[in-house]
């Protein structure tokens, strides 16, 4: 994070205050905003989940970890535990994506998100004391920084909070860990059955399953089709991957996909897979997409084979496996993403409750390039938030 003191997050001080937790969702929804969406489709995972809620029913408040490899469907059972657990806990569920920031950040993005004080000496006693008011459940999704994490969870020990991190590893003791595999795979089953020809050469992996099912559920080709391209591509070839967002198997289901989309489509891909914040809502991303009209247009075929993910309403995503596949082919300046967030934020104060991971991603980007116009920049923006 930022080591130059005006532009590092506990910066954020003064009239942020103001900031409350979010409001409740849609009728007949009544979860907060910031949680995602019931998921479209849990295939394979009832007893799982049925674990999961009775682990949770036992020993909450709990401290509880899934575990599992890129694209296993971690977040996917996050989210759809949150919504199957969301009566227990009075509805009081937040989410999360903390990625690779350190502890100071994390506080911070709670403190935002539930209106606490961001104020050094005050920032954990008053996020203690906010979430001492109930039990809340709180999943950190993408949890990369075992370091920091484990201070997090340690300064918030013995409030009523549950917390459900996601992550492809986890290194941290008093933590209960759950690992999770792609659905059926021990009975060797499959979860897609319109695609069950695919699933072992796609190895059993849920999201490229889902991909290759909505491709084919939506008539653009046929298993066979399919079959044949990840055949003439050495799909099942024995290769080492750079990590675990490396997946062949994803990529290669991408590659097919890329030359099929249009032009404004592949643009609007890139720039999910470059921005280092959140979610995008629809209006920065025709902005940074360049889409000048059919924005519903050139988002369909991204949504009809699950290209993105719509973590919030109206905002979008991708998943980090994808992501991995469409920046070796794409390429976006982080110096745009600034201009565009900051810009933002300076003219509309009130969004920084769903752009927080923005600013936090303009502040770095300040940093490493050395920018010293862009951290007095960034130093202005926070004294008038």
């Amino acid at each position: 994070m930022i080591q130059c003191a005006a532009t590092r997050p506990e910066a954020l001080t003064g009239s942020l205050g103001a900031l409350r937790a979010p409001r409740a969702g849609p009728p007949g929804t009544a979860l907060p905003l910031h949680f995602p969406p019931a998921p479209r489709g849990l295939k394979g995972r009832a007893a799982e989940l049925a674990t999961l809620v009775r682990t949770i029913d036992d020993t909450r408040p709990a401290r509880l970890a899934l575990v599992g490899a890129g694209g296993s469907g971690k977040s996917v059972l996050a989210c759809a535990l949150g919504h199957r657990l969301a009566p227990r806990f009075s509805r009081r569920l937040d989410w999360f994506r903390v990625g690779a920031w350190d502890f100071r950040t994390l506080a911070e993005m709670l403190a935002l998100r539930y209106g606490t004080s961001r104020e050094r000496r005050a920032l954990i006693p008053e996020l203690r004391a906010f979430l001492h008011r109930g039990e809340r459940l709180v999943v950190l999704d993408n949890h990369e920084d075992d370091r920091a994490m484990a201070r997090l969870l340690d300064e918030l020990a013995g409030t009523p909070a549950t917390f459900v991190i996601t992550a492809r590893r986890c290194l941290l003791s008093g933590v209960l860990v759950f690992p999770v595999n792609a659905p059926l795979v021990t009975t060797g089953r499959t979860a897609f059955p319109r695609v069950a020809r695919l699933t072992r050469t796609l190895r059993w992996n849920p999201l490229a399953l889902d991909i290759a099912d909505s491709i084919v559920a939506s008539g653009a080709a046929t298993v066979a089709d399919i079959a044949r391209f990840l055949e003439a591509n050495d799909a099942t070839r024995v290769a080492v991957i750079a990590h675990e967002d490396d997946l062949p198997e994803v990529a290669l289901l991408v590659a097919w996909a890329w030359p099929r989309l249009p032009a404004d489509s592949r643009r609007m891909l890139g720039v999910l897979s470059h921005i280092e914040g959140d979610h995008v809502d629809v209006d920065s991303l025709a902005r940074l997409a360049r889409v000048r009209a059919g924005v519903g247009a050139a988002l369909a075929p991204l949504r009809r084979w699950h290209l993105v993910q719509e973590p919030m309403r109206g905002r979008y995503a991708v998943h980090a496996v994808v992501r991995y596949a469409v920046a070796q082919r794409t390429s976006f300046g982080a110096d745009r993403a600034f201009a565009h967030y900051v810009t933002m934020l300076e003219r509309s104060p009130g969004r920084l409750d769903v752009e927080q991971t923005h600013l936090f991603a303009a502040m770095d980007h300040a940093h490493r390039s050395g920018d010293l116009a862009a951290m007095l920049r960034i130093e202005r923006l926070l004294e008038r938030l």
